[in-house]
This record gives structure tokens, C-alpha cells and sequence, in this order.
């Protein structure tokens, strides 16, 4: 099956409504075209990846996905919830994280001065409904509140394995555990999609394969249903994705599964570096 560059021939058909739907995404810096006209679904329940050489937009799109950096007039992002769908253009992006539209980043970023748990707990905050009164007085209600949370925690760090460091500092574990922990709190979050940005870049090859089992447990255990990947490492993303986003130079090259993404020609010369003659 030839896998085409006009994204109306690739585009997937799918009768329930995408988890994401990002349309027309375009975002200039000084007159530098970072992502030209970016569109695609994220179906529910599908690991949708984005791969690309260095400097491909990658994570300029993730970040005008998530509002972190403004789009040109006409793009939209729209996120699928229980009320319906929401446009997040415009949004301030503790909304857009409010709304269920998760992230994590290339850079480890865990405050050190706490444990592992405590780092995690701070994933539960969009879900506080206690106020502050009533946690400084720790009334009966913010105490049960509190002890749900714990549990909550507790059990994500169980399933990724970091029960062990729970009450550890941070600063004392390896770089591939505290990567970990960055999905660890975005699952506390309880993400509606969950967008990883580069989750194993830095790391050994044995790592990587423990963050692609740890993704896929939290895609089927349902705490992430909906992961939107961002990566370059093409092993780890053709281990996990239902589908594949190749782009360059801030443009689309190819979408497709795996297996079509891996001997398209335009994404072997791109981003492979290879030229099929």
C-alpha cells in the first residue's frame, strides 16, 4: 500500500470521534517556518508517533498542540471529553492541562528537594478539591482526600515500578528512573491523551525497551488510553506506534503504520538518510 503525502488520501476512516483532531497547524518564529499546515487525528485508544530528524518541528508542534507557542490564524486543535469537544487554541495552557491534554518533556524536570512520591503527588493537583482552609485545618473530608491521592500514587508507582524509591530523593537515582518518574506524575493527572515529547531520548538501549513496555502497560491498563508520541528513535516508536507521523523541515512526509512508514522512500531519504533508487 503506497502511503501517500496529501493528507486527505491518508487520512484513516473512523467512526467514533478523535481524541485529538489537529488541523492546519502552522507557527513561524522570525519569519522561519517551524510547521507548515500540520493536520491528523488521534483516534481513541491508538499510539499515534511523530518521528523526525533534529529540527523537524517536533516539538514546536507538541508545543503549539499544547499551547505553549501561539499558531498563524486557521489552525485548530480540538480535544474530545465528556461534554464534547473543546477547542484549545487560545487556551491557556494550565487549561489545556485541566482539560485532560497531558505532556511530558525532553528534559527531566522533578523537583529535588522532594521524594519520589511527593514529585508524583504534585500530578494530582488539577484534582484537589479540597481548599486550602481545609487542608491547613485537615478536616476529616481533606484527610480522605488526601489518603485517595496517596493511593492513587501509590498504585502508578507500583505498575512502573518505582515502589522501591518511593521515599527516595530524587537527585540520588538514575537518569532512566527519573525519566519514569516524569510518566509516573503525568499519569496522575489522569490523562484524556497523553503527549510524550522525546520519552527516551538520552537514555541506554535497556531502558528504552523498559519505557516501551512501561507506555504500552499504562496504554493498556487504561491509564493513559490515548498517547500521542513524539520521538526520533525509530526501534522504540515502531515497537509501540498503531500509526506513524513522519515529518521534515516542518512538513509532512508521510503518514501510515509502521511497516509502510519504514520503506517509504521520502522518509528512508529524510530522515534515515538513505535514498531509494
Amino acid at each position: 500500500m503506497a502511503v501517500e503525502s496529501n493528507m486527505a488520501d491518508m487520512a484513516p476512516h473512523h467512526s467514533a470521534a478523535p481524541a485529538l483532531s489537529v488541523q492546519q497547524i502552522s507557527v513561524r518564529f522570525a519569519g522561519v517556518q517551524a510547521c507548515a499546515d500540520i493536520s491528523f487525528d488521534v483516534q481513541p485508544g491508538e499510539i499515534l508517533a511523530v518521528i523526525g530528524p533534529n529540527g523537524a518541528g517536533k516539538t514546536t508542534l507538541i508545543n503549539a498542540i499544547t499551547g505553549a507557542v501561539a499558531v498563524e490564524p486557521g489552525g485548530s486543535v480540538r480535544l474530545d471529553g465528556p461534554s464534547g469537544t473543546r477547542e484549545l487554541i487560545g487556551m491557556r495552557p494550565d487549561r489545556v492541562v485541566g482539560l485532560g491534554l497531558i505532556r511530558t518533556f525532553q528534559n527531566v524536570l522533578l523537583i529535588p528537594q522532594l521524594t519520589v512520591r511527593e514529585n508524583v503527588l504534585l500530578g494530582r493537583y488539577v484534582h484537589q478539591k479540597s481548599g486550602i482552609l481545609a487542608n491547613m485545618l485537615r478536616t476529616s473530608t481533606s484527610r480522605q482526600e488526601a489518603r485517595m491521592h496517596e493511593a492513587n500514587v501509590d498504585r502508578i508507582l507500583g505498575e512502573l515500578g518505582l515502589a522501591p524509591y518511593a521515599d527516595m530523593d530524587t537527585t540520588a537515582l538514575a537518569y532512566g528512573i527519573r525519566k519514569r518518574i516524569e510518566l509516573a506524575r503525568a499519569l496522575a493527572l489522569q490523562p484524556k491523551v497523553l503527549l510524550l515529547d522525546e520519552p527516551v531520548a538520552g537514555m541506554s538501549l535497556e531502558e528504552r525497551k523498559q519505557m516501551a513496555d512501561y507506555v504500552r502497560l499504562a496504554r493498556n491498563s487504561g491509564e493513559a488510553k490515548t498517547i500521542l508520541l513524539i520521538e526520533h528513535d525509530m526501534r522504540f516508536v515502531m515497537s509501540l506506534a498503531d500509526r506513524v507521523l513522519a515529518v521534515a523541515q516542518g512538513r509532512i512526509l508521510a503518514f501510515g503504520t509502521p511497516a509502510e512508514i519504514q520503506s517509504h522512500p521520502k522518509v528512508l531519504e529524510a530522515y534515515l538518510g538513505q535514498r531509494d533508487d
